[in-house]
């Protein structure tokens, strides 16, 4: 993997927070931008986020397709599929970092609770939960959750991570501030 990603999850439909990620995506100069699901609906358990408006995501998402790599989470289903022009149903992805696997998925299948198998190194990266946290597993791996762009929970706030060399980096989306870091 050459680059850097600039990781996101559970964007819940919002216009306004899509809006700030993608700011953020271009000022980080990220090389991929991977959605880690929910990223047209609210979730019957969530309220609405800032100007809910699954159009406009859709299309602010589309146009730049080409960038993106995302994963289901457990509110998004087949009718998304049909307005974004990537793929998006996967239940998890995994990205080869020099022998260090990124297993890429939301959070609901597999997480702290239920680990992919992975060895020393690896990284579990996931949303679902939204809040950003990081913890070694048991094998050796690193689970590390970027948080929530649209909802977070917690008192932790809007954010994304980004992953480059072996180092993860979770940042305040509204003011792009680091607030966490980790070395592999």
């Amino acid at each position: 993997m050459q680059g850097k990603l600039f990781i996101a999850s559970d964007i819940h439909g919002s216009a306004f927070w899509c809006e700030k990620l993608l700011t953020s995506f271009e000022k980080e100069n990220a090389t991929r931008l991977v959605l880690l699901g929910d990223i047209l609906y609210h979730g019957p358990r969530n309220d609405f986020p800032d100007d809910y408006a699954p159009k406009k995501v859709f299309a602010m998402l589309n146009a730049v397709k080409e960038k993106i790599t995302a994963i289901r989470g457990n509110c998004d289903s087949e009718v998304d599929q049909m307005v974004l022009e990537f793929p998006c149903l996967a239940d998890y992805a995994l990205i080869d970092d020099n022998g260090r696997t990124l297993f890429l998925t939301h959070g609901h299948l597999y997480n702290t609770e239920n680990t992919p198998l992975l060895k020393r190194g690896d990284i579990l990266l996931n949303g679902h939960f939204h809040t950003p946290c990081k913890q070694v597993l048991s094998n050796g791996g690193l689970y590390a959750n970027c948080g929530s762009v649209a909802l977070p929970k917690d008192g932790t706030p809007h954010s994304y991570m980004l992953y480059e060399n072996g180092t993860l980096t979770w940042k305040n989306l509204e003011t792009n501030e680091i607030f966490d870091t980790f070395t592999l």
